[in-house]
């Protein structure tokens, strides 16, 4: 490896990179505060409502792989800038669309601007730092990922409550000028690797694939696993994928180089990162639902709730940087998904009566292991990619996560709704209520019924505990994963480290 002296002001470099990603994972949540309000002042059908959120997820999925390819070959500092000007105007758009067809244009814009933010911003931990110092950078660059989850709630909920819903957009501005003006100055311009082709063909069939995948999963969770356009769809992207692998083997130059599934820690870092966020995608689906139907929380009470996760990811992520570098990724991995185990079990046995006292220990055992997981796992593969393939690799490991996250929301979404329905107990009210209050315990609350508020209560609570043992599951599986496959050390693919400034 060769390296050039490294300029102190790469710190900073890297908080310009996570005021540009506070934005996203505020954006993420703020949204889910301000349903009900869009319904009534855009007059939006459940179906728009719906396509709030998943123009801004489908974009995403479709472009995550082509942002990193451009990002090799430009390099990354224009398209952020670009990106973060995307973000800005759709941000303004969101906030002043008058229909919801110009609002799902808007979130769709939205989606452009994170596709490219967030693989370009994880492959500068490559291109910034020394082998050494990555892991910080990436324990960093996660916080920021991660803490404009419970952000959303708070500030959406208390902008709601005394301004118009078009301002929960409008938070983002500040933190996008801060981004530009920090970007500009402290990213270094990197030249790019022109050499490389664009590959036109996998770019279709990559996007074409994730896009078919990811509607798949979400018409899943919508409509059931027996939905033909579900189906469909997760068969379509199914086809489109392999016939990517297919054409990705005989062309010279394809937009995901194969090889790096040769190594252990890109192949094996992926994959668990995938199912950690697999269970915190879990968590964030069932614990706003849990705070606000069941322990009567608003929304701004709810994003209070959940900032255990974040306090425990942020000390799972200090002690795991220590623990790296005595005993490898592996051990420091398995305890880790050792603790999300605990955790998860522990919670798989909470009763509606419970208070959210004991709620928050098992959520804080949660976030603490996904510090120890997630880091790790995003670091080893990292350190697998080459510098001029930091873009694509690091497009391919938020592709899989993304992609990993919605199959999570479908399948942990079934789980719960069946177990919660199989418990509620709906006789006595009209069948037209009572589809209602199959819907979901918070319309079945609305219903005003004590009786049938009790049942809900309890039918969510059994409901969420089954989804717990399902992610249970999966904690188990990767504890088995991290033994067989996971290397004990990472291994450093020959790279350089630029000097800021050059």
């Amino acid at each position: 490896m060769t390296a050039t002296t490294l300029d102190p002001r790469r710190w900073w470099a890297l908080g310009a990179m996570s005021i540009s990603l506070i934005v996203i994972g505020l954006d993420l949540t703020v949204l889910n505060v301000a349903l009900p309000t869009l319904a009534t002042d855009l007059k939006a059908s459940t179906s728009q409502l719906q396509w709030f959120a998943n123009a801004y997820t489908l974009v995403l999925a479709s472009l995550l792989l082509p942002a990193g390819l451009l990002g090799d070959r430009f390099g990354p500092k224009r398209l952020m800038l670009g990106a973060l000007v995307v973000f800005g105007l759709a941000s303004t758009a969101c906030a002043f669309a008058t229909t919801p067809g110009q609002l799902i244009a808007a979130r769709a814009a939205l989606g452009v601007g994170s596709a490219f933010l967030i693989p370009l911003s994880m492959s500068l931990l490559n291109l910034l730092f020394a082998p050494e110092e990555r892991q910080r950078a990436m324990t960093i660059w996660l916080m920021a990922n991660s803490i404009g989850i419970p952000l959303g709630p708070l500030l959406g909920g208390w902008l709601l409550d005394h301004y118009r819903w078009g301002s929960i957009f409008l938070i983002n501005l500040p933190l996008v000028a801060i981004g530009l003006v920090a970007v500009a100055l402290l990213i270094p311009t990197t030249a790019g690797h022109r050499s490389r082709r664009i590959d036109g063909p996998g770019i279709l069939l990559t996007a074409a694939g994730l896009v078919a995948l990811t509607y798949g999963f979400i018409a899943a969770g919508e409509h059931g696993w027996g939905s033909v356009w579900a189906l469909g769809a997760i068969a379509g992207g199914v086809v489109f994928l392999t016939a990517f692998w297919a054409w990705a083997r005989r062309t010279a130059d394809p937009l995901v180089d194969l090889k790096l599934f040769r190594s252990a820690g890109f192949t094996w870092g992926t994959v668990l990162a995938t199912l950690a966020s697999f269970a915190l995608v879990g968590l964030l689906f069932v614990l706003p639902q849990l705070f606000q139907a069941v322990q009567g929380a608003d929304a701004f009470q709810a994003g209070l709730r959940l900032l255990p996760i974040i306090g425990g990811m942020l000390i799972g992520a200090k002690v795991a940087e220590r623990l790296l570098e005595r005993v490898g990724a592996r051990v420091t991995v398995v305890i880790g998904f050792s603790l999300m185990l605990a955790g998860l079990v522990i919670g798989a046995f909470t009763k509606a009566g419970d208070g959210y006292g004991f709620t928050a220990i098992w959520v804080s055992l949660v976030g603490v292991s996904i510090g120890f997981t997630l880091p790790p796992m995003n670091g080893l593969a990292l350190a697998a990619l080459p510098i001029e393939r930091s873009g694509s690799g690091s497009a391919l490991i938020q592709a899989s996560r993304q992609v990993g996250g919605t199959l999570g929301v479908a399948i942990l979404g079934t789980v719960l709704n069946a177990a919660y329905r199989s418990h509620l107990d709906v006789s006595g009210l009209p069948p037209a209520a009572a589809d209602v209050a199959r819907d979901s315990a918070s319309a079945a609350i609305a219903i005003g019924s004590p009786g049938v508020t009790r049942s809900a209560q309890a039918a969510f609570v059994n409901g969420m505990d089954v989804t717990l043992w399902v992610c249970s599951g999966l904690a188990v599986a990767s504890i088995v994963l991290a033994l067989a496959f996971l290397p004990r050390r990472t291994a450093v693919a020959d790279q350089e480290v630029v000097t800021i400034g050059a």
